[in-house]
């Protein structure tokens, strides 16, 4: 899909939710592939949440997105990550 077959009108912040393991470096390793993809991003505005039983932890990541490229590159690397399930 090309630029300009996407509903995104760039730039546009972004949230990105990222679902994994519970592991005490999980929040700050997906802060450190957010940062390689988006260097703007604040990692104090990550918002983390436990699930139920806290086996797993959500991130919401919002950046400020420049380009679909951007985008998929972020996406494709935090999906190939051991510790993630999940990535939306």
């Amino acid at each position: 899909m090309s630029e300009e077959e996407t509903l995104l009108q760039f730039p546009v912040d972004f949230p990105i939710k990222i679902m994994g393991e519970r592991r005490d470096e999980f929040a700050q390793t997906m802060v450190e592939v957010v940062l390689r993809h988006a260097p703007d991003f604040k990692p104090e505005t990550v918002e983390m949440r436990a699930s139920r039983n806290g086996n797993y932890l959500s991130l919401t990541c919002v950046v400020r997105a420049t380009s679909k490229a951007q985008l998929d590159d972020l996406y494709r690397e935090i999906t190939a990550h051991p510790w993630v399930k999940m990535a939306l």
